[in-house]
């Protein structure tokens, strides 16, 4: 079995939005864009500059079709990996749909406590360890942590699908919201399912007291700010209590039970207007 067959629900929904990992520089990614019935590999500039457009249209989303441009475009760049299940125009519609409420009224923002429920009925369902359990303090800081360093690394110039920052929700405070545009709901799903210690590190956070964004405020506004690293966006798999968990459910269960539980998630999600 490929490891796109015991992917997590949220994952395989969100396929054609995850965010991929970086690729080094003047290398080639393991990104696919298409273009009509062709796939190629992106180049580390040639994905660079797909962030820097994605990113824009994320800036100015004014009408639903803006919202259902930057899906379409994100999808463009997955349209290899994503599974053909999940490449109906619905699927794509629902999340531009949401999106785009998401962006012209803060009320129609995902609230964290809807992805924790979602993440953690996965969890239960698949017979992953307690410590995949979520609670909306731990979602929230993650989210802190990660616009945070999306901000720090597009002003530096690592430009890439992961460190967008306009995808996120953001308050007048300049702070992550309570809630999540569409597209960034399922980035907190891709984090919990493919880059597990980026929980470890906000549940770390948690225990210590520390808000990753108010500490590179203190930083900046220190006389002598030092340069050593804040905080590290880690772009790579790791032991991840789920994936063991995924694959028993899927050797017990099969796919067909799999890909209703998937749909299922999809429609606590984005649930129907």
């Amino acid at each position: 079995m490929t490891r796109c067959g015991f992917l997590s629900a949220p994952l395989l929904i969100c396929s054609p939005f995850c965010f991929a990992q970086q690729p080094a520089k003047n290398s080639e990614a393991t990104i696919t864009a298409s273009n009509g019935p062709v796939a190629t590999v992106l180049t580390y500039e040639q994905h660079k500059q797909a962030a820097i457009r994605i990113n824009e249209l994320a800036g100015r989303i004014y009408a639903e079709a803006d919202a259902s441009a930057i899906v379409s475009e994100i999808a463009g760049l997955f349209a290899k990996e994503l599974p053909p299940t999940w490449a109906s125009s619905s699927i794509r519609q629902r999340v531009a749909h949401a999106e785009y409420e998401a962006v012209g009224n803060s009320a129609k923002l995902i609230p964290e406590q809807r992805i924790v429920d979602v993440w953690n009925q996965y969890v239960k369902e698949i017979g992953a360890p307690d410590e995949a359990i979520v609670s909306v303090a731990e979602i929230h800081n993650m989210r802190d942590g990660s616009y945070t360093v999306a901000q720090l690394m597009w002003t530096r110039g690592q430009q890439t699908i992961w460190t967008m920052p306009n995808v996120y929700a953001v308050g007048p405070d300049g702070k992550v919201a309570e809630g999540c545009r569409a597209l960034e709901a399922l980035r907190v799903i891709h984090d919990l399912d493919g880059l597990f210690q980026n929980l470890r590190g906000a549940r770390d956070r948690l225990q210590r007291g520390i808000v990753l964004s108010e500490e590179v405020t203190k930083r900046v506004g220190e006389p002598n700010p030092q340069p050593h690293s804040i905080a590290r966006l880690e772009a790579h798999l790791d032991t991840s209590p789920i994936r063991p968990a995924e694959r028993s459910y899927v050797q017990e269960h099969g796919s067909v039970p799999y890909a209703q539980l998937i749909a299922h998630l999809f429609e606590e999600l984005f649930p129907p207007q």
